[in-house]
């Protein structure tokens, strides 16, 4: 699954095409190597995304194409998180 779709079904980003830009401008890793949108996600892959104030670390543990919203939270676990401050 392209990762844009997975960050979007997984919801840890609300809409595909923010997932899209967020993945454009370098904020996501996948197994340490920066990934475009289009970068393809299986089980077991490692994904780091910084989301403004946020770090996460999370493992893929599902791949599926749909997903009801209460099972979006059993695509992934949550490895690291951590708040980032620009001070």
């Amino acid at each position: 699954m392209r990762l844009d779709k997975y960050l979007k079904v997984s919801r840890l980003i609300k809409r595909r095409t923010m997932a899209k830009e967020v993945a454009s401008q370098g904020r996501v890793k996948i197994n340490g190597q920066p990934a475009k949108p289009g970068t393809e996600v299986k089980p077991g892959d490692e994904l780091e995304v910084l989301f403004g104030q946020k770090h996460m670390t999370i493992r893929i543990d599902r791949v599926e194409e749909s997903v009801k919203k209460e099972e979006a939270a059993t695509f992934y676990s949550i490895l690291k998180e951590e708040r980032i401050d620009n001070d």
